[in-house]
């Protein structure tokens, strides 16, 4: 078992606010995380870390054996894949979906004319099919529906066969068969033990899938508690990071929580 991940009391500080204060984790490569938290926990801001697009303040920050801190970090990018809507919005509009995932290949987020090797060309085809999207292929990015664009988000992150992946509510604003659709494929992609380490970021403990196995408590840019997700996933714990009164239900392997008021 590799260590991917590894950050040493890492605090984050942006335009005179703490965003992230003394976080302390570390990943394995067989580990599928959630990160789990109430709006302006630091979640977001946590991966965006991670994926090398912001720098600590202080404290150490150790992806796939690079300080984050110093590392070149064009090199690093490809190797972690990301999955977020911020990514998203950067694609063009008129970008086909095939365009959209290959781009991928240069952490590149429009098409400039570059030439792809064949490598590039198979995974982007074959990621495509196994998120459902050959169909789709040449519409234009801005075209597809919600769901189909989350898909196209994780397709695009997972093409370079990444050693870190990262989601950033890979399931947030779709319709109940859309968001269960997109569930399922993660559940059967994080429980293939060929998968890369995984962290997804979410506010519900509905929309974990199935297949993950461990989970990082923020609240105030603060680690609440970490450890594997059935020890975290209580109404105990889960009240203390959100605030409020949480119940918590557990039913084959998914989770749902209600908070009282």
């Amino acid at each position: 078992m590799t260590t991917v991940l590894e950050l040493s009391n890492v605090s984050l500080v942006r335009d005179g606010a703490t965003v992230l204060s003394d976080v302390s984790w570390k990943v394995d490569s067989s580990q599928r995380w959630v990160i789990l938290g109430p709006n302006g926990a630091g979640k977001t801001s946590l991966l965006e870390m991670i994926a090398a697009w912001e720098k600590p303040t202080s404290g150490t920050a150790v992806v796939l054996g690079d300080d984050v801190g110093s590392a070149d970090t064009d090199w690093l990018r490809p190797r972690v894949g990301l999955a977020s809507s911020g990514m998203a919005k950067r694609i063009p509009a008129s970008e086909t979906v095939e365009q959209a995932v290959i781009t991928a290949a240069f952490a590149a987020a429009e098409s400039r004319g570059e030439a792809f090797e064949d490598i590039d060309v198979r995974r982007t085809r074959r990621v495509l099919a196994e998120w459902k999207l050959d169909g789709v292929a040449d519409r234009p990015f801005g075209s597809l529906s919600e769901g189909e664009t989350k898909r196209a988000q994780i397709a695009r992150s997972i093409m370079t066969d990444p050693e870190l992946l990262l989601l950033d509510e890979p399931v947030a604003g779709l319709d109940l068969g859309s968001r269960e659709e997109v569930m399922m494929m993660l559940g059967a992609f994080a429980s293939n033990a060929s998968a890369p380490a995984i962290v997804m970021v979410t506010h519900h403990v509905e929309e974990i899938p199935l297949g993950f196995t461990h989970a990082l408590l923020l609240s105030n840019g603060g680690v609440v508690d970490q450890g594997s997700l059935e020890s975290m996933l209580t109404s105990a714990n889960l009240t203390r990071a959100f605030g409020v009164t949480v119940d918590v239900s557990h039913e084959a392997g998914r989770y749902w929580a209600r908070a009282r008021l």
